[in-house]
């Protein structure tokens, strides 16, 4: 069986760390975060930390596009010399040391994973998951392959520079308590004489992309890295209080809208292409909409799903799954997920770089 592991060409973190940790200007740190030396944060990556509930080991590494979010009910623990990959999402989770998560991989609040662990791409983690050490897994949802081997272990040890020392250093607390997020409407672009449309009342991070024929609703949260595309033949509509976390892509097709209605909560890491999502509708991280897709009033994606293209769903749906069925009817609106923004986080985040 392939199993499409995390890639080699991540750089190697010598056994000792570096004196300082390293951060990209296109990364975006928001809260009070906790690094290790010889911590890398690299491009595009997304940490928000509330009251300070990351915690980076040293000489480990949130590769490109990752995106983690501790709060105080789940924090995020990463252990010494781990590497999340490209697109990794993490939820209030725990990974050990010397664990590679494989890129778009995606892990829930409460999921531990210990040391020396190998998630191949694409691995979903659901809620609440224990793996022990030195195992493999694989798949959405994961499942325990097998046992790291010698192989294995020289994989990582490639990987580190040639050793699995760790180095047992102390962290220290990193914060910008007097740098507000500096552009708080992002970046918009016109394109084929169409200009985004955004209301006084809707907050952009700095590093929200919005292009085109697009129109944001009042109270809407666009968060950090977040790309908005209306450069199609259809219009972009985001209702009022719509939130689109890290590092989401909202792109339409020539021939689809794309529609967010109230109170709609995307992201992060998800993909949503020409679809309409009913109001209060929550899709999990890393789901991927295609396009055609209908979401009726407050229905729900799990974590990870793909909605096919042109697939239609009744108020209330509980979709899930690769591809995704429904699997449920719920009797009420989908609660607000705890990783979720809420105005009063807003003027309490600030950002490093």
């Amino acid at each position: 069986m392939a199993i499409s592991l995390p890639h080699e060409s991540a750089p190697a973190v010598p056994a000792g760390g570096d004196a300082h940790f390293s951060l990209s200007s296109s990364a975006r740190v928001l809260g009070t975060l906790h690094l290790g030396p010889g911590a890398n944060i690299a491009q595009g990556a997304v940490v928000r930390s509330h009251d300070g509930a990351v915690r980076l080991g040293a000489g480990s590494a949130v590769l490109e596009n990752g995106v983690i979010i501790g709060m105080p009910q789940h924090p995020v623990t990463v252990g010494e010399r781990t590497f999340l990959d490209h697109r990794s999402v993490v939820l209030g989770a725990e990974v050990g040391a010397l664990c590679d998560v494989g890129g778009a991989s995606i892990l829930m609040p409460g999921a531990r994973i210990g040391t020396r662990c190998l998630l191949g791409e694409g691995t979903l983690i659901p809620a609440g998951t224990v793996v022990p050490d030195d195992s493999v897994v694989v798949g959405r949802p994961g499942r325990i392959l097998r046992r790291t081997t010698a192989d294995d272990l020289e994989r990582l040890r490639k990987r580190r520079g040639g050793s699995l020392d760790l180095p047992g250093q102390p962290l220290t607390a990193f914060s910008a308590r007097d740098r507000a997020e500096d552009a708080p409407m992002g970046q918009l672009y016109t394109f084929r004489d169409k200009h985004p449309l955004v209301h006084p009342t809707a907050t952009l991070f700095s590093s929200a992309e919005v292009t085109g024929d697009v129109i944001i609703g009042p109270g809407c949260i666009i968060g950090p890295g977040v790309k908005i595309l209306g450069d199609g033949n259809g219009p972009v509509r985001i209702g009022a209080g719509v939130q689109v976390l890290a590092n989401t892509v909202l792109h339409r097709l020539s021939d689809h809208a794309l529609t967010l209605e109230d109170g709609v909560i995307i992201g992060p890491g998800c993909t949503v292409h020409g679809s309409h999502v009913g109001a209060n509708t929550v899709v999990e991280p890393g789901a991927i909409l295609c396009d055609g897709t209908r979401l009726g009033r407050g229905s729900f994606v799990g974590a990870g799903s793909l909605v096919k293209q042109g697939s239609a769903f009744a108020d209330g749906a509980h979709v899930e799954g690769f591809p995704a069925t429904q699997t449920g009817t719920l009797a009420s609106l989908p609660p607000v997920p705890r990783w979720a923004l809420r105005p009063e986080d807003l003027p309490g985040l600030r950002r490093i770089g």
